[in-house]
Protein backbone atom coordinates (compact mmCIF):
# COMPACT_ATOMS: atom_id res chain seq x y z
CA UNK A 1 0.00 0.00 0.00
CA UNK A 2 1.37 3.01 -1.04
CA UNK A 3 1.54 6.39 1.60
CA UNK A 4 -0.74 8.41 -1.50
CA UNK A 5 -3.27 6.22 -2.34
CA UNK A 6 -3.81 5.82 1.95
CA UNK A 7 -4.23 9.21 2.63
CA UNK A 8 -6.11 9.59 -0.61
CA UNK A 9 -8.34 7.35 0.95
CA UNK A 10 -8.17 8.91 4.48
CA UNK A 11 -9.21 12.29 2.97
CA UNK A 12 -13.02 10.45 2.28
CA UNK A 13 -13.31 9.47 6.01
CA UNK A 14 -15.29 12.77 7.74
CA UNK A 15 -14.40 13.13 10.95
CA UNK A 16 -14.99 16.18 13.70
CA UNK A 17 -12.14 18.62 14.03
CA UNK A 18 -10.64 19.27 17.92
CA UNK A 19 -7.95 21.21 19.21
CA UNK A 20 -6.53 18.82 21.64
CA UNK A 21 -4.79 20.84 24.45
CA UNK A 22 -2.01 20.16 27.63
CA UNK A 23 -0.99 21.26 30.41
CA UNK A 24 1.84 20.53 33.43
CA UNK A 25 5.27 20.34 34.42
CA UNK A 26 6.32 20.00 30.36
CA UNK A 27 4.59 23.47 29.61
CA UNK A 28 1.07 24.18 27.78
CA UNK A 29 1.03 22.86 24.27
CA UNK A 30 -1.99 22.34 21.77
CA UNK A 31 -2.66 20.60 18.35
CA UNK A 32 -5.42 19.88 16.47
CA UNK A 33 -6.41 16.61 15.10
CA UNK A 34 -9.55 14.61 13.81
CA UNK A 35 -8.22 11.06 14.77
CA UNK A 36 -9.89 10.90 17.85
CA UNK A 37 -12.27 8.00 18.61
CA UNK A 38 -14.44 6.32 21.90
CA UNK A 39 -12.90 3.28 23.01
CA UNK A 40 -15.21 2.40 25.85
CA UNK A 41 -17.41 3.92 28.30
CA UNK A 42 -16.31 1.64 31.38
CA UNK A 43 -14.86 2.90 32.14
CA UNK A 44 -15.10 6.49 29.80
CA UNK A 45 -12.21 6.29 27.76
CA UNK A 46 -11.21 8.17 24.28
CA UNK A 47 -8.20 7.58 21.94
CA UNK A 48 -6.25 10.23 20.49
CA UNK A 49 -3.49 9.69 17.37
CA UNK A 50 -0.78 12.58 18.00
CA UNK A 51 2.51 12.13 15.52
CA UNK A 52 5.39 11.55 17.22
CA UNK A 53 7.60 14.37 15.24
CA UNK A 54 5.45 17.07 16.78
CA UNK A 55 7.62 19.50 18.86
CA UNK A 56 4.19 18.92 21.30
CA UNK A 57 5.03 15.17 21.98
CA UNK A 58 7.02 15.83 24.42
CA UNK A 59 4.30 17.81 26.60
CA UNK A 60 1.67 15.56 26.10
CA UNK A 61 3.41 12.51 27.15
CA UNK A 62 5.48 14.15 30.17
CA UNK A 63 2.33 16.07 31.34
CA UNK A 64 0.06 12.90 31.18
CA UNK A 65 -3.36 14.66 31.28
CA UNK A 66 -5.32 15.89 27.61
CA UNK A 67 -8.45 17.78 26.65
CA UNK A 68 -9.95 17.05 23.76
CA UNK A 69 -11.85 20.54 22.60
CA UNK A 70 -14.49 19.68 20.15
CA UNK A 71 -15.23 22.48 17.68
CA UNK A 72 -18.03 24.42 16.64
CA UNK A 73 -18.52 25.18 13.18
CA UNK A 74 -17.88 29.23 13.67
CA UNK A 75 -14.33 27.65 15.17
CA UNK A 76 -12.29 26.84 11.77
CA UNK A 77 -10.12 29.78 11.92
CA UNK A 78 -8.82 28.16 15.84
CA UNK A 79 -8.67 24.32 13.85
CA UNK A 80 -5.71 26.62 11.21
CA UNK A 81 -3.95 27.94 14.54
CA UNK A 82 -3.32 25.07 16.27
CA UNK A 83 -2.16 23.26 12.92
CA UNK A 84 0.11 26.09 12.19
CA UNK A 85 3.67 24.75 13.04
CA UNK A 86 5.43 28.42 13.08
CA UNK A 87 2.99 29.42 15.60
CA UNK A 88 4.35 29.31 19.26
CA UNK A 89 2.49 27.75 21.87
CA UNK A 90 1.37 30.83 23.40
CA UNK A 91 0.20 32.84 20.41
CA UNK A 92 -2.01 29.98 19.79
CA UNK A 93 -4.14 30.18 22.75
CA UNK A 94 -4.36 33.50 22.54
CA UNK A 95 -6.48 32.98 20.19
CA UNK A 96 -9.47 32.08 22.72
CA UNK A 97 -10.88 31.98 26.25
CA UNK A 98 -9.65 28.60 28.23
CA UNK A 99 -11.05 27.43 31.42
CA UNK A 100 -10.04 24.60 33.63
CA UNK A 101 -11.79 21.62 34.46
CA UNK A 102 -10.60 19.23 36.45
CA UNK A 103 -6.51 17.61 34.82
CA UNK A 104 -5.34 21.43 34.28
CA UNK A 105 -5.50 20.95 30.96
CA UNK A 106 -6.96 23.87 29.34
CA UNK A 107 -10.56 23.66 28.29
CA UNK A 108 -11.93 25.61 25.30
CA UNK A 109 -14.50 27.96 26.99
CA UNK A 110 -16.87 28.03 23.88
CA UNK A 111 -16.21 24.41 22.69
CA UNK A 112 -19.21 22.13 21.49
CA UNK A 113 -17.86 19.52 24.62
CA UNK A 114 -14.84 19.49 26.41
CA UNK A 115 -13.03 15.99 27.09
CA UNK A 116 -10.59 16.38 30.12
CA UNK A 117 -8.91 12.92 30.52
CA UNK A 118 -6.18 11.55 31.78
CA UNK A 119 -3.75 9.42 29.24
CA UNK A 120 -3.43 5.71 31.59
CA UNK A 121 -1.36 4.22 28.11
CA UNK A 122 0.36 5.40 25.13
CA UNK A 123 0.53 2.63 22.02
CA UNK A 124 3.13 3.40 19.60
CA UNK A 125 2.00 2.91 16.16
CA UNK A 126 4.18 4.05 13.22
CA UNK A 127 4.55 7.64 13.28
CA UNK A 128 2.54 7.77 15.71
CA UNK A 129 1.68 7.49 19.58
CA UNK A 130 -2.05 6.34 20.87
CA UNK A 131 -3.34 7.74 24.06
CA UNK A 132 -5.92 5.93 25.77
CA UNK A 133 -7.92 8.44 28.16
CA UNK A 134 -9.52 8.14 30.79
CA UNK A 135 -11.63 11.04 31.19
CA UNK A 136 -12.80 12.97 34.54
CA UNK A 137 -15.05 15.60 33.47
CA UNK A 138 -17.03 16.50 30.69
CA UNK A 139 -18.63 19.82 30.28
CA UNK A 140 -21.15 20.55 26.84
CA UNK A 141 -21.42 23.71 24.90
CA UNK A 142 -23.96 25.94 23.74
CA UNK A 143 -22.94 25.63 20.06
CA UNK A 144 -25.66 24.30 17.49
CA UNK A 145 -23.27 23.43 14.88
CA UNK A 146 -20.21 20.90 14.39
CA UNK A 147 -17.13 21.54 12.41
CA UNK A 148 -15.75 17.97 10.00
CA UNK A 149 -13.13 17.77 8.07
CA UNK A 150 -13.36 15.52 4.76
CA UNK A 151 -12.23 15.69 1.51
CA UNK A 152 -9.27 18.46 2.56
CA UNK A 153 -11.50 20.98 3.20
CA UNK A 154 -13.53 22.13 5.98
CA UNK A 155 -17.72 21.34 6.18
CA UNK A 156 -19.59 23.02 8.97
CA UNK A 157 -23.08 20.47 10.37
CA UNK A 158 -26.18 21.03 11.74
CA UNK A 159 -26.86 24.73 9.69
Amino acid sequence: METREFRNAMSLLGAAVNVVTTDGPAGRRGFTATAVASVTDTPPTLLVCMNRASCSHPAFRANGVLCVNVLSGAQENLSSVFADARLEAETRFAHARWDILETGAPALSDAIVNFDCRIVNTSEVGTHSVFFCEIDAIRQGAAQTGLVYFNRAYHVLGQ
